[in-house]
């Protein structure tokens, strides 16, 4: 209603305007009957209201859609008055929606072509990972570890891009059960141990009896892997300790990673599960990608887990995941 008479706010003072200019004239003609032409006044004016109540009741829907935009795109005009506003800004809509749905098709097309092929250039790199690993596995003479070192983390990286490939077709790959806590904590430690034998720390596992998780092991072997990565990276000095906790919160099974590296500043805190953010210690330690804590995030709110971070500076850091 507001929107209706601001719009009309012109014409009603360009007519009353308009009435008081020609009743002038007559005044000044000498024509002196006040109430004749009030009342000629008034009439005009009721049919003045009356125009603009039919404007307004036909333009009702028109109106309304301009002062609460849809909530979802597919929301669009539906005027149940055929009034030509009413259809003209339906048929407007329904045209720029199904731009908007073309454009948006090409787009994920092209998205789905990237995703696909950043998949298949992921395995097709890790073939030659492999066969390398493999070749070099039982050599143990200078330069042969540090290549196994250095094709730990090119793998480790490749599986990074494939799983940040993978989020956004979450739905299709993942599969829910139940798992043993300590189970799956000792198995990816147990594959990361040229990680900590390389970095000179080791992982002390304690787990509160037998803990049952709901999760699916992929994904959660893999944030774990990363938070792991993390722990180790930013350790100084050798004989360090990475310890993994699970005990029972409030009928919640929790899983709690507590290393005893560097910290965080406080001032990163508040964005350490940002993209691409490094932070202070990222300028420290040159491997830092900024994609670690964001993709723990990102999955572990794919998998109805929640994350909580808490650092101190010089003391280390503890991340905790509560199923």
């Amino acid at each position: 209603m507001k929107l209706f008479f601001r719009e009309q706010l012109p014409l009603i003072f360009v007519y009353f305007g308009q009435l008081f200019v020609i009743m002038l004239i007559y005044w000044l003609d000498g024509y002196r009957h006040i109430m004749i032409s009030l009342y000629a006044a008034l009439l005009s004016s009721c049919l003045l209201a009356g125009y603009l109540t039919f404007r307004y009741i036909t333009n009702r829907t028109f109106y309304n859609r301009l002062k609460q935009p849809p909530v979802a795109l597919e929301e669009y005009a539906s005027p149940s008055q055929q009034a030509p506003l009413a259809e003209a800004l339906q048929h407007l809509l329904k045209n720029q929606y199904r731009l908007y749905q073309n454009d948006l098709h090409h787009y994920q097309h092209k998205i789905n072509v990237h995703t696909q092929f950043i998949n298949q250039w992921v395995h097709q790199m890790k073939i030659p990972v492999s066969v390398i690993h493999l070749m070099i596995q039982d050599q143990d003479a200078q330069p042969f570890p540090e290549i196994g070192d250095e094709l730990d983390k090119l793998r480790k990286g490749l599986e990074m891009v494939l799983y940040a490939a993978r989020l956004d077709a979450f739905e299709h790959d993942f599969y829910v059960e139940a798992l043993d806590m300590e189970t799956i904590v000792r198995s990816v430690t147990s594959s990361q141990k040229r990680l900590f034998i390389r970095s000179g720390v080791f992982p002390f596992v304690q787990v509160e009896g037998e803990i049952c998780m709901v999760s699916d092991e992929k994904w959660l072997s893999f944030a774990i892997t990363q938070l792991i990565t993390n722990a180790v990276r930013y350790t100084a000095g050798t004989n360090r300790k990475i310890y993994f906790r699970g005990y029972v919160r409030t009928s919640k099974p929790v899983l709690e990673i507590q290393d005893e590296g560097v910290g965080i500043p406080a001032s990163d805190l508040p964005r350490v599960f940002d993209p691409y953010f490094t932070g202070e210690n990222g300028r420290n330690f040159q491997e830092s990608t900024g994609m670690g804590l964001y993709l723990v995030k990102q999955i572990c709110d794919k998998l109805g887990h929640q994350v909580e971070l808490e650092s101190t500076v010089g003391q280390g850091t503890v991340v905790r995941i509560v199923f």
